[in-house]
């Protein structure tokens, strides 16, 4: 199962640029957060359609 870690910036609006930051890892939302916003929450979600690999080979496609 893959899973990345989302940030959800509540001061933003939904829709605004920065109102969700997405991360590969933990250890890169780890990161951000101690320049950013040490105090933030992150949580983990299940990545639905795995590609392959990092060239993404494998995607499924939308019917």
């Amino acid at each position: 199962m893959k899973t990345v870690w989302i940030y959800v910036d509540t001061k933003k609006k939904v829709g605004d640029r920065d109102h969700l930051k997405v991360f590969a890892n933990s250890d890169l939302a780890d990161e951000w957060f101690v320049v950013n916003d040490p105090e933030g929450i992150v949580f983990e979600y299940e990545v639905i359609g795995v590609a392959d690999d990092e060239t993404g080979s494998g995607r499924q496609r939308h019917r």
